[in-house]
């Protein structure tokens, strides 16, 4: 079978770099709201994007100024041009990467994203939810693969910037600590959660508390905790309780 060739989303793409993007925006513009403007998305979801580059990067990317003369405005730090242009030396080294794991031979195998959470589910948005366009919070409805349904409840601004829309590919993350098991797999409707039914995998015997590798009806893993005492054994039926509150939401190749 011949090899399909690897793209950039493999390795970021521009929904990923949603924040670069409105930092390019605002050095060609010299002006947060046109930034919003040009890359589509709130001034609030801007402003969030540029805070965020900002804490990550330990300096100032941008100066802005409010009123004036001239009418207000924003440049870009000397900070904010380095990190420009290691994004793009990073583009073209991504790119150069791809081009030689696509070359005859070549193979490889891109990875789930490096964080403490232990939870890293497949899955595609259904719709967004929310109380109108004055709610700050916004309700995702995902379809994991393989069957079966999860929720996350995130910021307007984060939705934004994230470009959610019906049918993109993404990664549910939770902690492994963020995950109740309860025996039994019929999930009744808790309003805030969600239920997934499985069935225990593999158990680590705690003091307090039982680990709880188990299988969803979709064939994907998930890790939980499970409250001592119980009569779990490897086989049974169980339910795993997420907050909605407690899924993250990462963009997938």
């Amino acid at each position: 079978m011949a090899k399909r060739p690897l793209s950039t989303r493999s390795l970021g793409y521009a929904q990923a770099d949603k924040r670069i993007d409105i930092l390019k925006q605002v050095a060609l513009h010299g002006s947060i709201s046109e930034a919003a403007r040009s890359a589509g998305v709130s001034y609030k979801a801007a402003w969030q994007a540029i805070h965020t580059l900002t804490n990550l990067a330990g300096e100032p990317l941008v100066d802005s100024s409010v009123g004036g003369a001239g009418g207000g405005g924003a440049r870009i730090t000397p900070a904010g041009e380095r990190l420009l242009q290691a994004a793009d030396l990073m583009d073209e080294a991504r790119r150069g990467v791809l081009a030689k794991l696509n070359a005859p031979q070549g193979a490889a195998a891109v990875g789930a994203p490096r964080t403490s959470m232990r939870n890293h589910l497949r899955c595609r948005v259904l719709g967004l939810d929310s109380g109108g366009t004055r709610d700050p919070m916004v309700r995702v409805r995902l379809a994991l693969d393989g069957g079966g349904e999860l929720a996350s409840l995130i910021t307007r601004e984060s939705a934004e910037l994230l470009t959610l829309a019906p049918g993109l590919p993404l990664l549910a993350l939770a902690k492994a600590t963020a995950v109740r098991v309860v025996p039994g797999g019929d999930p009744a409707a808790v309003e805030g959660a969600t239920g997934l039914a499985g069935q225990a995998l593999r158990l680590s015997r705690g003091s307090r508390r039982d680990e709880v590798t188990l299988t969803l009806a979709g064939g994907q893993q998930l890790v939980g905790f499970a409250d001592r005492p119980n009569r779990l054994r490897t086989g049974s039926r169980v339910t795993a309780w997420l907050d909605d509150t407690a899924v993250v939401l990462a963009l997938s190749g």
